[in-house]
């Protein structure tokens, strides 16, 4: 399944608006898995950082009261960090803290798959590039192109963590498992 998803990806001229619609389509299935290690074994399998990208940008704008219309970006990982939360479907007998637990898992995993597209390497940027026009970008040793909002500074990054695990030990009333500090740490 994976390596059909990727070369889906891959085929068209524009693995962005590729990755887009195939998101589109199975995101309501991934909304229905009932099992947090069937979704993260789905996601975490993902040959397509593309893919997993989107999915769990999708995943975030569903969870937040307000979604964000701008691009992807650091800056909107900092908005999902913000505004998005537990979503409901997952909400089943598991303690709440597992809960937040899996929300982290996810904001890592966007951030990682988001370097990956964008941000991680030189040649990071051709992802978004048809497999075609790929060997063009390489040869040339084209940079990749840092949006605006991808220009952010540890103030925001600290505010909006702070924040954050306010909303979360407000939600939790009691110190955090280590699974959850190790996660925090992580993604900070």
């Amino acid at each position: 399944l994976q390596q059909m998803l990727s070369m889906a990806v891959e085929v068209d001229r524009s693995p962005t608006c590729s990755s887009r619609k195939i998101a589109d389509d199975i995101f309501l299935f991934i909304l229905n898995i009932p099992l947090r290690s069937q979704r993260e074994a789905l996601l975490n399998t993902m040959e397509s950082q593309l893919l997993r990208c989107r999915l769990l940008e999708l995943l975030f704008q569903y969870s937040c009261d307000v979604p964000t219309a701008s691009s992807m970006s650091l800056e909107k990982i900092l908005y999902f960090l913000s505004h998005s939360s537990v979503l409901p479907q997952f909400q089943d007998e598991r303690a709440t803290w597992q809960r937040w637990d899996e929300m982290l898992q996810y904001l890592i995993l966007l951030l990682l798959s988001y370097q990956s597209v964008k941000l991680a390497f030189p040649l990071a940027e051709h992802l978004r590039t048809s497999a075609s026009d790929r060997m063009d970008w390489v040869t040339h040793k084209a940079k990749p192109r840092l949006q605006e909002s991808d220009d952010i500074n540890e103030l925001d990054i600290q505010l909006k963590m702070n924040n954050f695990i306010d909303r979360m030990q407000d939600t939790l009333a009691q110190p955090f498992p280590p699974q959850i500090q190790e996660k925090l740490f992580m993604l900070q």
